[in-house]
């Protein structure tokens, strides 16, 4: 059996038992089936003292295949399908009331049994979605040192300077994309240190499930350069560096360790950034040299793009003649309305006259060049120069002087869009453009309910967090919900599938793009924003394929394979990519039956399996 095994190329060990030995995916150092991540990983044979892969334990797995993998016995004897398993799942969510408990519960299921969790995820997106990220995902994260079971990603630590990439080899798999926070802005919650955790868990997790990369390519990356939070420092739970937050300069100068690092041990790595409190530093220092971008400036900014630019068609407003008051002038603001300015230049504007159709509001007011006060740079681009020396100091007196087409939420200041403000929106516009966007819910500028009862039905709605439907004089009426999952996952996967170098503005805008046109006929007939969530992989994969071929026509990416294919082939390709949790156990199946078949005909033409 030795000497077949190496003959067949399976054994990495020097010795093993003619009895006992087992079937796992290849370690990390191995050379995958495919150069690229996404597909299933191969089968390889380990010694006899190797115990089982957790993700092994899996009771839709026949007996022949849990004798192959060590597990028979060790999970209760019943096989079952797919479908009583998610039974069985749903049950016990149902049995938690609180929704931090069904987050707990799910954590679980991710670490005990991978597949099974992104069987449930993908089969139930739209309920299982905000348990696992937003608006749920935020509790996770002021708790998170509090309710800390296992490892989940991997921490990087100021004291690690000099030793990064030493840190890095620990991580057990090869990865293809990551996603990094320092935890300084978590949502609106503020500066949470190592709790930000919960975000790049979360973001990942909705990088599988809706986009179809494997679970095992993904990476949750933590920067811990200590914390401002006070609070956190003095709680015993804690489990961050217990020293004040890095500097920006240290800060970028232990950024530049950790992106060589990352791109030495993983070539082409895709380094998404998350919920930094000033993110442009990063950003502006690696989009050009690095495969990265930021989802809060970027990928915020296209989604809201992609609502903007179907609630703009459905306003029967042309572009020239819409006037935008965005209530929260910070990163996520300035992206957003970047982005619009990029969509209005290509409907005809000049980039000035573009420009001229946004007016900011931060928590000093209206953002002019004569205010008083030394703006971020970031914000001087839309400073307004035309306020003949007046001041708008609130959100009320600027609507009233603007007198909006549309109104932009990124403050996180709950219920800011007030009665008032509402009502207004729906005097002065037939279809009022409403998007309170800040996360979570609590953080809303207004709720659908309110926007739907003082617009009198007419807003054109969209939210950062879920609202419910809403019926108005008999009429059921359904919310937007400009939620980045419906383009970073698609952003993802088009980037890995290209090989791109970079990822470009055009990519980002191409990603907007494709979501402004993937409604169904019969949401568009409904008047949708955005397509319904359950069909997110879908969407994902239109996503996925704009960000292809604006990679190709900005000459950035590397894949050769999809040279000259037309959308169709493309498309069946870029599926053909995904992980399907639902396939996983079919697939490990026939790998084992096929084990056998080539082990029986080596041994002298004999076929089937002697399991």
């Amino acid at each position: 059996m030795l000497r077949l095994g190496r003959k067949l190329g399976i054994f990495p060990f020097r010795t093993v038992s003619k009895d006992s030995y087992s079937v796992r995916p290849v370690k990390p150092l191995d050379p995958p089936r495919d150069p690229n991540c996404l597909s299933a990983p191969r089968f390889s044979m380990s010694a006899s003292d190797r115990t089982p892969e957790i993700g092994e334990f899996d009771t839709s797995h026949s007996i022949a295949v849990r004798r192959f993998n060590r597990t028979h016995g060790l999970i209760p004897p019943a096989v079952e399908d797919q479908d009583l398993q998610l039974q069985r799942c749903l049950k016990q969510l149902s049995q938690r009331q609180k929704c931090i408990d069904k987050y707990l519960y799910l954590s679980g299921l991710r670490n005990s049994n991978v597949h099974l969790f992104y069987r449930l995820t993908t089969k139930h997106i739209k309920d299982i979605a905000p348990l696992i990220y937003t608006p749920t995902v935020g509790d996770a994260c002021l708790q998170w040192s509090h309710n800390y079971v296992q490892p989940e990603g991997l921490y990087l630590s100021y004291s690690d300077k000099g030793r990064v990439a030493s840190v890095l080899h620990n991580w057990p798999h090869r990865v293809e994309i990551t996603v990094v926070t320092d935890g300084s802005r978590i949502l609106g919650l503020g500066d949470l240190g190592i709790n930000g955790m919960g975000i790049p868990v979360g973001k990942l997790a909705l990088y599988t499930a809706c986009a179809g990369i494997r679970p095992e390519a993904t990476l949750p990356l933590m920067l811990d350069l200590g914390t401002g939070n006070k609070e956190l420092l003095e709680d015993p739970l804690y489990m961050g560096s217990r020293r004040e937050k890095a500097s920006a300069r240290e800060e970028l100068e232990f950024m530049d360790e950790v992106m060589i690092a990352l791109n030495e041990k993983w070539p082409g790595i895709v380094v998404q950034f998350e919920d930094f409190k000033n993110p442009f530093p990063a950003l502006e220092r690696y989009q050009h040299k690095y495969t990265c971008f930021n989802d809060d400036i970027q990928g915020t900014g296209a989604v809201v793009l992609a609502g903007i630019i179907n609630a703009v068609k459905k306003s029967g407003v042309p572009v020239k003649g819409q006037r935008a008051v965005f209530m929260g002038a910070g990163s996520a603001g300035v992206g957003v309305a970047k982005q619009i300015v990029a969509y209005f230049m290509r409907e005809g504007l000049t980039e000035e006259q573009a420009r001229e159709c946004f007016w900011l509001v931060d928590t000093k007011g209206l953002v002019t060049n004569d205010r008083g006060d030394k703006l971020a740079d970031h914000k001087i681009y839309f400073s307004r120069n035309d306020n003949a020396g007046k001041q708008y100091k609130t959100l009320a007196e600027v609507v009233d002087y603007v007198k909006p087409t549309i109104l932009m939420g990124l403050s996180t200041m709950g219920g800011i869009f007030s009665p008032e403000l509402l009502k207004k929106m729906a005097d002065w516009n037939k279809r009022p453009i409403i998007f309170p966007l800040s996360n979570p819910s609590a953080n809303s500028e207004c709720t659908f309910e309110d926007a739907v009862k003082y617009t009198e039905g007419r807003a054109l709605f969209a939210s950062g967090s879920p609202f419910p439907p809403e019926v108005y004089e008999g009429q059921t009426l359904h919310p937007g919900q400009g939620n980045n999952m419906y383009v970073f996952p698609g952003i993802g996967l088009g980037t890995i599938l290209s090989k791109s170098t970079v990822v470009t503005q055009s990519m980002i805008y191409a990603s907007a793009e494709a979501l402004s046109t993937a409604l169904s006929p019969s949401e568009k007939s409904q008047g949708w924003l955005y397509p319904e969530i359950a069909r997110i992989r879908d969407v994902s994969v239109i996503v996925a394929m704009g960000v292809i071929r604006a990679a190709e026509k900005a000459g950035v990416d590397r894949e050769t394979r999809i040279e000259g294919m037309k959308d169709e082939e493309l498309e069946k390709w870029v599926r053909s990519k995904m992980y399907d949790p639902s396939e996983e156990t079919e697939r490990v199946e026939k790998e084992v039956h096929s084990f056998f078949e080539d082990v029986a005909a080596t041994k002298g033409g004999m076929r089937g399996s002697h399991l």
